[in-house]
């Protein structure tokens, strides 16, 4: 068991000193003992110091999964400050939101992004220098040379740190953007002890130990990213780590690296269940699968108990308690006579406590009573990054988190959410919220009334859906509209159909009922969220 005490870089120091030629991280030609990946996460931390980045400050990173990520999480861990991942999946206006919003003084971008960034340059006011990770794909882009790599020379040119800051449980050091009912991303503040306190939970149920090998599959800009390969760092164990989730090279990946646990997003489980030749590929390695982060249409999820036995974990989590805080584990998923159980979101993890209250009063309510599901657990974020308010909305005086996701809890105190408080869609993996679209798309002359609901897809759990009520004298043209969403919007947040209604339908107080704007797509489903 990790000890409550012990920061990040402590847990760095002490596998570097007593396992220091075993293997650390593996990213694909790339290999790191822990020796190896200690002296650079101190290297990068005394260059970092050297440009003046110091207790406090954030830097940030703009790329696909890259090694040079988890290092600079590891290194701000070391000096004070916090490494602010970007969603690179972002529109170009929301990238610079976040990055303005975390104030960040460096910004890492890999070759994909080098060219974005060089237009984007002049909003970035408070990015001091930009520093390209990556160095092929960026010299082949127009050959100009944007993108070529400056991370090793910047690491090469400086001694280890050997002075770690004296950082406390509730110092962060990772800041993961999750987006808000406003229409604007949070910094949600990942502190040393709650990101191991996370881990320390999940190694105990899911038995994992400094043996296994734990494949980080999912951007390190999701919780599923980079806590997972935290949770992989805290135990020990070897991390092998894809650039980008592809279904097909992921599964290859288990037999040929001896993947004992991973994470997966439904989506991508379902193309994998299609991948030719996916029966025939190894699979005896894998002991845990764990999937969550959107809804898992139930044809997907009996293709892959087929594809892979009983080894599935349902996950139920949040950015704000640094991932899981539920699991529905194999014995539920391959009993027949406890099948109503695979919509549910299982029992609370070790560590943690969830219940449901009523979102008005905030009293406790009793068995399958609906309600708003709270959990309280060591896991917690410190906060939202500058947003003290949104805080104290989330996060009660006596510690619990107000999720936001409506549910019940059943007799055998299983969990099952059926709703979502706060009208967020799950896509794919991806959070959004409606407030984000409405906000854009009440901007075009068109538009007099709009409400955004989810809606169900058979690929991604369920996609955005836009319902207009046309302004006085204007007309709607839906693809014109769409064409205005993508301009602002990240793809994966745009509205994927255009409805256009005479009204929208409120209640007497005037607030729009998106439940019935629900209804019509939701009849006959068993669940519209996981």
């Amino acid at each position: 068991m990790i000890d409550p005490t012990s920061t990040v870089s402590s847990l760095l120091r002490t596998h570097a000193t007593e396992r220091p030629d075993d293997e650390a991280l593996r990213f694909g030609d790339v290999r790191r003992t822990w020796s190896e990946l200690d002296v650079r996460v101190r290297r990068l931390a005394a260059a970092l110091r050297a440009e003046g980045i110091g207790p406090g400050d954030r830097v940030a990173v703009l790329d696909l999964n890259h090694p040079s990520c988890l290092e600079l999480s590891l290194a701000c861990a070391w000096i004070g400050a916090a490494n602010a991942v970007v969603n690179f999946r972002l529109a170009p206006p929301e990238i610079v939101y976040v990055i303005g919003d975390a104030r960040a003084r460096l910004l890492l971008v890999g070759p994909e992004f080098a060219g974005a960034v060089g237009q984007m340059r002049d909003e970035l006011g408070a990015v001091e220098r930009v520093l390209h990770v990556g160095g092929e794909a960026g010299r082949s882009a127009g050959g100009t040379g944007i993108g070529t790599d400056e991370y090793e020379a910047f690491l090469a040119a400086h001694e280890p740190d050997t002075d770690p800051y004296d950082a406390g449980p509730g110092d962060c050091f990772v800041q993961l953007y999750t987006s808000g009912t406003t229409g604007f991303p949070k910094g949600a503040m990942l502190t040393h002890g709650a990101m191991l306190a996370h881990a320390a939970h999940v190694a105990a149920d899911f038995e994992l130990t400094p043996t296994d090998v734990v494949q980080v599959a999912m951007p390190l800009f999701h919780v599923g990213g980079t806590s997972y390969a935290f949770l992989a760092l805290a135990q020990g164990a070897r991390i092998v780590m894809a650039r980008m989730p592809d279904p097909a090279a992921l599964l290859d990946m288990v037999a040929a690296e001896g993947i004992t646990h991973t994470f997966w997003a439904p989506a991508l489980m379902g193309a994998m269940t299609q991948v030719p030749g996916a029966a025939e590929r190894d699979y005896s390695s894998m002991r845990a699968i764990s999937y969550g982060a959107s809804p898992m249409p139930l044809p997907v999820m009996r293709a892959s108990l087929a594809l892979f036995g009983p080894k599935l974990h349902q996950v139920y989590g949040m950015t704000e308690a640094c991932g899981v805080v539920s699991s529905l584990g194999p014995e539920d998923h391959g009993d027949p006579a406890v099948e109503h159980r695979l919509v549910s979101a299982g029992t609370p993890i070790t560590g943690c406590t969830i219940e449901v209250r009523d979102p008005a009063t905030g009293e406790r309510l009793g068995t399958d009573e609906p309600g708003e599901i709270w959990v309280r657990t060591d896991q917690l974020m410190s906060g939202y990054w500058d947003k003290p308010e949104a805080t104290a909305a989330a996060i009660t005086p006596d510690g619990w988190l107000r999720s936001g996701d409506g549910g019940h809890i059943d007799a055998d105190g299983y969990v099952y959410v059926t709703d979502r408080i706060k009208d967020m869609i799950v896509s794919g993996g991806e959070n959004v919220y409606p407030a984000e679209i409405e906000r854009v798309l009440a901007e075009h002359p068109s538009v007099g009334d709009v409400a955004v609901i989810g809606v169900p897809d058979d690929r991604w759990g369920e996609v955005p859906k836009a319902c207009v009520v046309a302004a006085p004298g204007a007309t709607v043209d839906p693809e014109e509209l769409l064409v205005h969403a993508r301009a602002h919007l990240a793809s994966f947040k745009c509205p994927k159909t255009v409805d256009v209604l005479s009204e929208l339908p409120r209640n007497p107080t005037g607030k729009i009922l998106k439940k019935d704007l629900r209804a019509p797509f939701w009849a006959g489903r068993e669940r519209s969220t996981v």
